[in-house]
């Protein structure tokens, strides 16, 4: 991937999907990766409870407290915890398990519980050319959180029917989002994942096509091994196997959404 720092203008991207599994945190990797290579410096946030982001990209994310990750900046709104990762040009706020009991506590709260992300990061933006964010697969505040800190939102589709039905409910809280909280927030895409030649996928992507027409993104993500085998190796697609099918559709969708 050939270098081309600082010819994009910073752009803050959520990767979402009311459901697992479909290829978000993947994605959100593979994206934040793919533009350190480029040249670009990047910061990826793990707003994900899972984490996977940091176990891919930490070899020592198992030292990682929960005051040292997503989670101090969120509960006790102090500033980001960034950390190096093993990607040159990519840093990542960790995130940590005890993040899945923070809906409560913001349900609770009056102070500025949808932007304590969005406070903290405008603090650090600055130094990086894009800022990639993994949010939980549900729509809960720590969602409203990233959506609020966020330029745009790319929205991860996996082949089958509840997969397709979820992104109504998705769309509507980007809405929501849009009139409360961030006027500026827009959709970056429909991205269709995990794909394969069967009759449900190629169903179903023509339902989503119909459907939302020109907000699909024209990249289509292959169910792939070589991800998996990726992210058991402590690695991202482009360092593991910059030749493979995944690889190549990612660089696809980096092209897409990061034009130079």
């Amino acid at each position: 991937m050939n270098p081309a720092p600082g010819a994009i203008k910073r752009m803050i991207l959520s990767i979402a999907s009311q459901k697992g599994g479909v290829g978000k945190t993947t994605t959100a990797i593979s994206l934040a990766a793919g533009l350190a290579h480029r040249g670009n410096k990047t910061l990826l946030i793990d707003i994900d409870s899972q984490a996977n982001c940091s176990k891919v990209l930490l070899e020592d994310y198992p030292l990682v407290k929960a005051e040292r990750s997503i989670y101090a900046t969120i509960i006790e709104r102090k500033p980001l915890p960034i950390w190096p990762t093993t990607v040159p040009n990519l840093d990542i706020v960790p995130s940590h398990i005890l993040l899945s009991n923070t809906d409560v506590t913001l349900t609770t709260a009056i102070d500025h519980r949808e932007a304590r992300l969005k406070d903290q990061l405008e603090q650090v933006s600055g130094n990086y050319t894009h800022v990639i964010v993994d949010c939980p697969p549900a729509l809960s505040w720590l969602t409203i959180n990233a959506f609020t800190a966020s330029d745009r939102v790319l929205i991860a589709v996996a082949p089958g029917y509840f997969e397709l039905d979820s992104i109504v409910q998705i769309s509507k809280t980007i809405q929501e989002v849009r009139r409360y909280f961030n006027a500026a927030i827009q959709l970056a895409g429909f991205l269709f994942t995990m794909s394969d030649p069967t009759v449900n996928a190629k169903t179903s992507l023509r339902i989503l096509r119909q459907t939302y027409t020109d907000a699909v993104l024209k990249t289509i993500i292959p169910r792939n091994t070589d991800i998996r085998d990726a992210h058991f190796h402590h690695k991202d697609i482009f360092t593991f196997a910059p030749h493979s099918k995944s690889a190549e559709a990612y660089e696809r969708l980096l092209v897409e959404l990061f034009p130079v």
